[in-house]
């Protein structure tokens, strides 16, 4: 019996590998298609009360970073929480056979993406409807209001009562889902610790499907989870916020300083006094006198003659921006304890300029520097914003390099630095932070020149955040990003550090199967195929 020869043998084991190849892939492509294809036709058998759109998903793949598009295959317009709980628990059920992901997004606030999700369903949860907001009077008072609300609105609703949150944004136009799922920091956080640290209860759709009720006291682990937790655990329908008495009126300050030093040492002596302002902030000028006279326009200058002509010189200056909240019956009063305290403070004596303005007008003035820049078609640009963290001992060494050496301009944006008090926070939540008591949120906020190759260009915006990522790293300043964003899963262990672990026990708790917040980049989907 003749065998055929080896080389024939070879020929045919390499064509059947060849074909089984091919026939295995073939049956996988088929197997992904059915699964893609399906997609649209089993979301729209689901039982609920809101709608799907497949074709009408654009605006769900843009965000205010304007920098990545992911379109998702279908957005869900949930009339009720139930909605969004039967969409949930369909994709569980599918098991880790499916792709789909699932993101919610509020008023689409995200800078990199985080609100989106490709080939997946994003939640448009502004038209989350259900029990309307309700403010609670007494001697703890509170408002219950849908995750998908815009804090402008709870402030104006909590106002009717003579109430208000005690901690805010700098910008109020977004979801009280959206900040609570990051941490919320402004002006007060020094006294009353982030937005995260005024909430009494949650309502959560976890990535099970399930609707969860939570507080410190119900559940006390997915509400730990959930705040600060970048969307990763649960999905917010609602929120229970801390209000206090409302003022009606706001002395709103700005003094100047050259010294850096002076300028850190006053406010931490202003965020640690027991009588101080309300509100503290400050910026950072580079070079920029123009500045300096687009907000002289809205303020009272205490020395006309003086501050009309104090000059820059093109020097770095620092702002230091207060407000002290009075009613007017208290006038009197307030502005000598204001007296009082900027008497404490080494500003440049010649640059204080003070406002009045209602609460309202106060907590909502970036809305103003919106309608501008909408109308010049300046808002839907790229902002490729940059927010860190920095601890006090740090916060010099870090000045001295990005203020000193790699801005050499005000970028097309303003520069925020002020400190903050570490005991205000509560270390149970998904929030990391530096590890001293006192750190710094420096922010950068920048809007790039469309097709622009110069410093307000997007390339190189995002090349300079690089140069002071790379600079706090080889420093090793302990910084740590608020708003993170990072590509890859050990980027985001190292930034998490000790408490990874945590992080991903919390993530096998309450969405094990990696549905939520893909645009986080934290964990993806593990696809089971065959």
């Amino acid at each position: 019996m003749r065998y055929p020869p080896i080389s024939l043998l070879r020929q045919t084991n390499t064509l059947f590998i060849r074909s089984f190849t091919i026939l295995f892939l073939t049956c996988i492509t088929i197997k992904l298609n059915l699964c893609f294809s399906g997609i649209p036709s089993s979301l729209k058998t689901l039982p609920i009360d809101g709608h799907f759109s497949f074709d009408d998903i654009h605006q769900a793949a843009r965000d205010f970073g304007n920098r990545y598009q992911y379109f998702p295959l279908a957005v869900l317009h949930p009339k009720s929480v139930s909605d969004i709980a039967t969409t949930i628990t369909h994709i569980w059920q599918m098991g880790p056979g499916s792709e789909l992901t699932l993101a919610a997004r509020g008023h689409g606030h995200s800078l990199e993406g985080q609100a989106q999700a490709h080939r997946g369903i994003v939640i448009n949860m502004e038209s989350l409807r259900g029990p309307e907001m309700q403010v609670y009077t007494g001697k703890f008072p509170y408002v219950d209001v849908p995750g998908g609300e815009l804090w402008i609105k709870v402030l104006h609703e909590s106002l009717k009562h003579g109430l208000a949150p005690k901690s805010w944004t700098d910008y109020l136009h977004l979801s009280v889902g959206g900040t609570l799922s990051n941490a919320g920091i402004s002006g007060q956080a020094f006294r009353h610790g982030p937005q995260i640290s005024n909430v009494h209860q949650l309502e959560v759709v976890t990535g099970k499907g399930e609707v969860v009720t939570c507080s410190e006291k119900q559940n006390a682990d997915l509400f730990h989870s959930i705040l600060g937790g970048l969307g990763q655990f649960g999905i917010i329908t609602r929120a229970r916020i801390s209000l206090e008495p409302a003022p009606k009126m706001v002395k709103w300050i700005r003094v100047l300083y050259s010294d850096f030093s002076k300028f850190t040492k006053d406010q931490e002596h202003l965020i640690s006094a027991e009588n101080t302002f309300d509100y503290i902030e400050g910026f950072v000028i580079l070079n920029r006198a123009g500045l300096l006279n687009n907000w002289r326009s809205s303020f009272n200058p205490q020395d006309p003659v003086q501050a009309s002509q104090f000059k820059s010189d093109g020097r770095i200056l620092f702002c230091l921006e207060l407000a002290k909240n009075y009613n007017p019956d208290k006038t009197n009063i307030v502005n000598k304890e204001i007296e009082s305290l900027l008497s404490q403070l080494s500003y440049i004596s010649s640059t204080l300029f003070l406002s009045e303005a209602s609460y309202v007008e106060f907590l909502d003035r970036v809305h103003l520097s919106e309608v501008k820049l909408r109308s010049k078609g300046l808002w839907e640009v790229p902002h490729p914003w940059l927010n860190l963290l920095i601890p006090r001992s740090k916060i010099h060494n870090f000045a001295e390099e990005v203020f000193g050496n790699i801005l050499t301009n005000t970028s097309n944006g303003p520069i925020l630095i002020y400190p903050v008090n570490k005991s205000k926070w509560d270390n149970r939540t998904s929030i990391v932070l530096p590890e001293e008591g006192i750190f710094y949120l420096v922010a950068f906020l920048p809007s790039a020149v469309p097709s622009s190759t110069g410093s307000d260009g997007l390339e190189h915006i995002l090349t300079q955040n690089k140069r002071i990522l790379d600079f706090c790293e080889a420093a090793h300043l302990g910084v740590k990003q608020y708003l993170p964003h990072y590509n890859t899963q050990e980027e985001w262990m190292a930034h998490f550090g000790s408490r990874w672990e945590v992080f991903i026990q919390r993530k096998l708790a309450y969405d094990p199967l990696a549905i939520l917040a893909p645009g986080q980049r934290i964990f993806q989907k593990a696809i089971s195929i065959l």
